[in-house]
């Protein structure tokens, strides 16, 4: 089994407590993917990815989700735990809490978001988190518990008008990189989990000026235990899986007549 890490700010760390470390970056058919480390962990196949490259040097619109997934499907990863820096729109949830979202709400809008442009091929995202890494996680002690990700286009940050829609529409956190990248995951039939990295209060919240300092100063004081975090989860991720993440084109795909058929 191999499992993929798409780290956010803050835990490029991870790739330190693996063994034999390998580096490369894999041409794929929507470009190149970022500089990738392969290493073993727990006596599993780790394949770790910076989601922004090297230095987080790409903005979250501008990420590419697709070469990103393509690439770790294509490095045989099963499994994926991504990280992502949120903003919390309840006073309940603070800095520096953890959280892992059950489901998502897209406000996303110039991505593109399958890699089904060829065919009519319409996924289930029901449950669009893996049950079975949420359920670990969930019992680490190390979570607040669930919520659901509400993720927007970026790069700016949300109006306080916006913050208060997303709540009212049933959001617990905000950020900007959540999506396409588990509807993608989905699509190539890969467990995927979020782990929130908590590192400000969204818009409207807080009174105070939203700044990208405070959230890697969030996110910094977080590192050391989310990568213990991500680490345990590693070690009691089963060989084989329980959930219907593995299984998500059954059904999804509409099956055309070709033209003998079709007279």
């Amino acid at each position: 089994m191999t499992v993929g890490i798409i780290g956010g700010t803050g835990i490029y760390e991870i790739v330190e407590l693996g063994r034999g470390v390998e580096k490369k970056v894999l041409e794929t058919p929507y470009g190149s993917s970022p500089e990738i480390s392969i290493f073993k962990l727990h006596d599993k196949k780790v394949v770790f990815m910076s989601r922004h490259a090297v230095g987080h040097a790409n903005p979250p619109h501008m990420v590419n989700y697709l070469a990103n997934i393509w690439a770790l499907k294509n490095m045989g990863v099963e499994r994926v735990l991504a990280t992502n820096a949120v903003g919390s729109m309840t006073q309940s949830i603070k800095p520096g809490d953890l959280l892992v979202p059950h489901d998502f709400l897209d406000f996303t809008r110039h991505r593109k978001t399958t890699f089904y442009d060829d065919r009519v091929v319409h996924v289930d995202v029901t449950e669009p988190y893996c049950s079975q890494i949420r359920d670990i996680l969930n019992s680490s002690g190390k979570v607040i518990g669930e919520g659901v990700y509400v993720c927007t286009e970026g790069p700016r940050f949300e109006t306080a008008a916006e913050v208060q829609m997303y709540r009212k529409l049933g959001g617990t956190v905000v950020g900007m990189t959540g999506l396409p990248e588990a509807v993608l995951a989905r699509e190539m039939e890969m467990c995927y989990t979020s782990i929130c990295t908590v590192s400000n209060f969204a818009a409207s919240i807080s009174p105070d000026k939203l700044t990208i300092d405070e959230v890697f100063d969030e996110v910094e004081k977080k590192r050391d235990v989310l990568i213990d975090l991500i680490s345990d989860t590693i070690s009691k991720i089963p060989a084989h899986c329980n959930c219907n993440c593995r299984n998500a084109l059954e059904g999804a795909e509409v099956k055309t007549l070709n033209q003998s058929e079709d007279l």
